[in-house]
């Protein structure tokens, strides 16, 4: 495809779309002349940031690790847009703590909502997709290629995310369908924002050495993942040093192991403490959009 290629009059549909990324991508594709469907959790949220993106807009809201409301989605974003052009896999949850204090269920429900449920949503996305020899897009983190202490799950899920899409890019390789995979660090969300409010995370984040400490704007990683929508990009990151650190992953987890190996007791003994302190609550996974997929758990339970 032309790297100019535009995305106006484009169907996009894009997961986790009522914040962070998710929210500022919608907003600048919508600007570029995308016709958007918002997935994701919080209605209000979400009705929001349809009406800042204009009439050409669905939202539909739907639990990624629901098979069902999930195919509810893309069919109703077909009937309303017409077709599919390009799905963002965007949405994601976090949780802090150690594997051997972090309660099971905590962890798993990290790999539902990341790993799953990247798959179901190109899983439901895909005929339409392929109709429209269209582009899937998932964001997975530089946690893909540095797997820090007290982040397990995480980065096992972006790690996991990455691995599947580049297996998946081959084999719809002949049905016309690009793939890609997105990569960026510390972003300015909720998601973050939140992480940090917890001591353990915050001293975690203090002992990173730059730029791998650094959070950055939300903009940046939007306006990657909309010149990657544009030009059906196999790899999208932001800032540009993150480029460069993929491809020296290896050594940058031998540095990050020997850095860990003079904090990595205090890490553990602090994430302990709060998990004393405040009980399974400290366990729940981060941010206003992480606090939203707990309390829908809570309510199913």
């Amino acid at each position: 495809m032309a790297a100019d290629e535009s995305l106006n009059g484009k169907v996009v549909l894009i997961t986790g779309a009522a914040r962070g990324i998710g929210a500022a991508t919608a907003r600048l594709a919508a600007a570029r002349g995308a016709r958007l469907s918002l997935v994701g959790f919080e209605p209000e949220e979400l009705e929001r940031v349809a009406a800042e993106c204009g009439t050409e807009t669905a939202w539909f809201e739907a639990d990624i690790t629901d098979s069902d409301a999930l195919e509810t989605a893309v069919s109703g974003t077909v009937e309303r847009l017409g077709g599919l052009d390009a799905v963002l896999a965007n949405a994601g949850i976090a949780v802090g703590g150690m594997v051997r204090t972090l309660p099971p269920g905590a962890f798993e429900k990290v790999v539902d909502v990341n790993l799953i449920g990247a798959y179901r949503t190109v899983r439901a996305c895909l005929p339409a997709i392929i109709e429209r020899r269209g582009y899937v897009l998932g964001v997975a983190s530089i946690a893909a290629a540095a797997h820090p202490p007290g982040m397990a799950s995480y980065a096992a899920t972006k790690a996991g995310v990455e691995g599947f899409l580049n297996a998946f890019r081959q084999e719809v390789d002949h049905l016309g369908v690009d793939v890609g995979v997105a990569y960026f660090p510390w972003l300015a969300t909720d998601l973050v924002s939140g992480a940090d409010e917890h001591p353990a995370f915050a001293f975690f984040r203090s002992k990173l050495r730059s730029p791998f400490n650094k959070t950055y704007p939300v903009e940046i990683a939007a306006e990657a993942l909309v010149r990657g929508l544009g030009r059906r990009s196999k790899r999208v990151a932001a800032p540009g040093w993150v480029r460069g650190a993929l491809i020296a992953r290896g050594l940058l987890n031998q540095l990050a192991e020997r850095d860990a190996r003079g904090w990595g007791a205090e890490l553990d003994r602090m994430y302990e403490q709060e998990l004393r302190d405040r009980g399974e609550v400290a366990t729940r996974p981060v941010g206003a959009g992480g606090e939203a997929v707990a309390e829908a758990a809570d309510a199913q339970a």
